[in-house]
């Protein structure tokens, strides 16, 4: 426990400490554009955060590799050259599109080329769970193919997800944590295989984001843009991927879940960045757009329209994150059959429902906006979205001066 802690601990201060120096980069290169329409910020912010987030990841591996435990699992493979070297190549990536822009499938190339890098270097899939608990080993060409689709559409689905002010990293934070309970369950029952090389990464991860968030909460300072977005999404990835032990009859009878918990774990820790990938796809080909078009649909969104404030938001989201995620690992270990996870499902996505509604949006329900007099009680910062325009009435009524001592005499209120 105390080396996952250390883990955290340094991948955490590298990460923290650097955000400033990278935040005047940012700046000073221009990687800071300006608020688009679909945006909840209201002042131009500098990105570039993931490369903070890159020294995090490369500190924390390293100083992994001298630890006891975690050090003699992490050099009996070559996990710590498959991150840093896949880590680099989408971190590159990441900071080219935020920097200049870059065309979607020319991304989507680089993504497969970092996945490719962990495949390369041994981190695949070696089986899938199929029904009534068995499985089917892959051969090394499926394996490669199913293990760069998994590592794409995490790194896709936190990249869809990062759209409010330390939302992504949060997220992400809590899916760590409860990758890295199941790990630590099955480490104690597997004595130095592979699953510590998933508490390992894990422990790295949720030490990444603890160190960004401090400068990314709102109102955030910097943003981690898609160079920390994909590069979060490539590491969960890589945990999910290592969480499956290259026997799978080791983890028969550890659990309830048995062989299905690769499968289970993974859809847990990142539901709602996959719900919001999947929507998002559905909702812009059926308008005829690309799947990679922008818009202003996403999940966060909706919970900003209906009236919950930008704080409240976030903390709506790591809220059911939690408990779907440590919920589902709880499960697991605890001996619950693995006939209720239905309904656990039914409950998370009923209690997002609920949060969803207007008249959670605060004290006093949905008619609470429409007293003036009552003070706002989340001080959550600047407002965010754009401003309204300004109506014709209003223009006509108060024309544009040219000589600033003229002062507009208000008419008498009806």
């Amino acid at each position: 426990m105390r080396e996952y802690l250390f883990m955290a601990l340094v991948a955490a201060a590298v990460t923290y400490l650097l955000v400033p120096l990278v935040r005047r980069f940012a700046i000073r290169i221009g990687a800071m554009p300006e608020v688009r329409d679909r945006d909840v910020h209201t002042v131009p912010t500098p990105r570039l955060g993931g490369l903070a987030m890159y020294g995090g990841l490369v500190a924390g591996l390293l100083a992994a590799t001298q630890l006891d435990k975690t050090g003699e699992v992490l050099g009996q493979d070559q996990t710590v050259i498959a991150l840093i070297a896949a880590g680099g190549l989408i971190t590159l990536t990441g900071f080219l599109d935020d920097w200049w822009g870059m065309d979607p499938f020319i991304k989507l190339g680089g993504q497969i080329g970092a996945a490719g890098v962990l495949v390369y270097f041994g981190l695949a899939l070696p089986w899938v769970p199929w029904v009534n608990g068995e499985t089917i080993s892959l051969p090394p060409d499926l394996s490669a193919v199913i293990t760069i689709l998994v590592v794409v559409v995490a790194i896709n689905a936190v990249n869809f997800v990062d759209g409010l002010d330390g939302l992504a990293a949060g997220i992400v934070g809590i899916a760590a944590a409860a990758t890295w309970v199941y790990a630590i369950f099955l480490d104690q029952n597997i004595e130095l295989n592979r699953i510590n090389t998933t508490a390992a990464i894990t422990a790295v991860l949720i030490g990444m984001c603890l160190g960004f968030l401090p400068h990314n909460f709102h109102p955030a300072k910097i943003f981690m843009g898609d160079t920390g977005a994909m590069l979060l999404g490539l590491v969960l990835a890589s945990s999910l991927v290592t969480v499956t032990p290259v026997d799978s009859e080791v983890i028969e009878g550890m659990n309830r879940f048995g062989a299905l918990m690769p499968i289970l774990l993974p859809a847990a820790v990142m539901v709602l960045p996959l719900i919001d990938l999947i929507s998002a796809v559905v909702r812009r080909t059926s308008m005829g757009l690309s799947p990679f078009a922008p818009d202003r649909g996403h999940l966060h969104h909706r919970l900003l329209d209906i009236g919950h404030s930008h704080r409240r938001t976030v903390l709506i989201m790591y809220a059911w994150t939690s408990g779907f995620a440590l919920g589902l690992v709880g499960m697991s270990v605890s001996g619950v059959p693995v006939v209720y996870f239905p309904i656990v499902i039914v409950i998370a996505l009923a209690v997002l429902v609920l949060f969803s509604l207007p008249r959670w949006r605060g004290r006093g329900g949905a008619h609470a906006a429409k007293r003036k007099d009552t003070p706002d009680d989340d001080d959550d910062g600047p407002p965010t979205g754009p401003m309204p325009p300004v109506r014709a009435e209003f223009q006509q009524v108060y024309p544009a001066k040219e000589d600033a001592s003229v002062v507009p005499v208000f008419p008498a209120r009806s």
